[in-house]
């Protein structure tokens, strides 16, 4: 049966730099995939003032391009907190999404809105019924935490890698149309724009750690059983 599989990041990039893989191999499968960023108002950063509702339509319309729905919340860049008033906003739109599996950031990291977004994510996901209605609140079957690369995740120790290999080429266009859209330029496939060659070295080492040739690796907020054969 077809699932929703929720991914919920503090920025506009953060989870198609995180799990495109991943997402790409859900909607293959037929899943329904929604990402939602708690950051969509960009006017106090500067790499996007003056484009701010470029950045939010032209992000929402690559995603839907590639199968995928992208929500944005209201907070600001540094002006959310995990206080009550945020967590309700959160678990409001992961009641009204309803997700199977659920994907969120690591909680150690180097940038303070990715730690805030963790905290909020986690709250709103395994305790939403706190915040909002029980009736129309749902818990993920499945959570797992995601890191976001060099220089950001801390500590991090995944226990589940996933084989993305056969996504990659559109995980890489993904990302990198994102990039492009950011820096007001043409997407050039043949130039790599610096998060994708970060993300790459990423996915190889990875891929390396379970023997293919590009994986995406998770945390699960629980043991989870598998099938062996």
């Amino acid at each position: 049966m077809p699932k929703t599989v929720l991914a919920i990041g503090a920025h506009y990039d953060d989870c198609v730099f995180g799990i495109p893989g991943i997402l790409l191999k859900a909607i293959r499968q037929n899943h329904r995939v929604v990402i939602l960023t708690l950051i969509g108002d960009y006017s106090n950063w500067k790499p996007a003032q003056g484009r701010e509702r470029v950045l939010l339509k032209g992000t929402a319309e690559i995603s839907k391009e590639f199968g995928a729905e992208i929500r944005y919340l209201d907070f600001k860049e540094m002006s959310y907190d995990p206080t009550v008033e945020f967590k309700r906003k959160v678990a409001a739109a992961v009641a009204e999404i309803k997700p199977d599996v659920a994907f969120y950031l690591w909680p150690h990291d180097t940038h303070a809105d990715h730690e805030v977004a963790s905290q909020l994510s986690k709250v709103a996901l395994r305790h939403g019924d706190r915040l909002v209605e029980t009736a129309r609140f749902r818990p993920p079957r499945q959570m797992y935490m995601f890191d976001n690369g060099p220089r950001h995740a801390v500590g991090f120790e995944p226990d589940t890698f996933v084989d993305v290999s056969d996504e990659w080429p559109r995980a890489m266009e993904w990302l990198g149309r994102f990039m492009a859209l950011l820096r007001n330029v043409d997407y050039d496939p043949e130039m790599l724009d610096g998060a994708q060659r970060a993300k790459e070295a990423l996915a190889r080492f990875r891929g390396a750690t379970c023997g293919v040739k590009y994986a995406e690796a998770v945390r699960g907020i629980n043991a989870y059983p598998r099938e062996i054969f």
